[in-house]
């Protein structure tokens, strides 16, 4: 399949109700940080795009969301699939996105090359959807704050050491900071700026 062709489908079947659905579970993804959301209706993105990262994109994005994609994501048919099925568009500079997606295996570094926000808009801060290899199967990680009843523990695969030192940083500018997602296939969970990581006990 050529690049025009690949822009141009694996979009949602039926954009309105299939996008409510994706906004349904990203808000409940928020308010109950960590916890695992499944993507039900089927996109079809380009690689190395996943599924759920494509149907937030779908959802989140339109002609008005600057986006910044890392490096393989740039320089796939990614760009034309998202100016074709949202009207978003690409912004060389992470400071200038409101959306950031993050293909699996690229090293996170420090969030704040992305925008923070400001004390006065903190919502105008970047919001990153990063691809992990899974969201089980790897250390496991304690969560506290809002949206959180005691205490929630999640165990994501493929995240780097710096991980936990990168969000006590982000987490120290609230109410500026980024918000994180992270998605693996069809299966997503929001990490709001407000959340309080911590490394467990093995």
């Amino acid at each position: 399949m050529n690049i025009k062709t690949e822009a141009l489908t694996g979009g949602f079947g039926q954009p309105v109700f299939h996008a409510q659905s994706v906004f349904k579970a990203m808000m409940d993804g928020m308010a109950r940080p960590g916890t695992i959301q499944t993507i039900a209706p089927e996109v079809a993105p380009p690689a190395p795009l996943g599924m759920a990262a494509a149907a937030i994109a779908l959802t989140l994005c339109d002609h008005e969301t600057p986006v910044w994609l890392s490096s393989r994501l740039a320089k796939s048919s990614m760009v034309d699939w998202l100016a074709f099925h949202t009207g978003a568009y690409v912004v060389p500079e992470r400071t200038e996105a409101r959306f950031a997606f993050i293909e699996h295996g690229v090293a996170l570094s420090s969030f704040g090359l992305f925008a923070l926000g400001t004390q006065e808009y903190p919502d105008r801060s970047t919001t990153l959807i990063v691809e992990l290899a899974g969201l089980e199967g790897g250390s496991r990680l304690a969560l506290t704050g809002p949206g959180i009843q005691a205490v929630s523990e999640i165990a994501p695969a493929g995240l780097p050491q710096a991980f936990l030192r990168l969000w006590t940083e982000n987490r120290a500018l609230f109410p500026r900071g980024i918000d994180l997602v992270m998605t693996a296939g069809s299966r997503f969970l929001c990490l709001p700026r407000t959340t309080k990581i911590i490394a467990t006990e093995m």
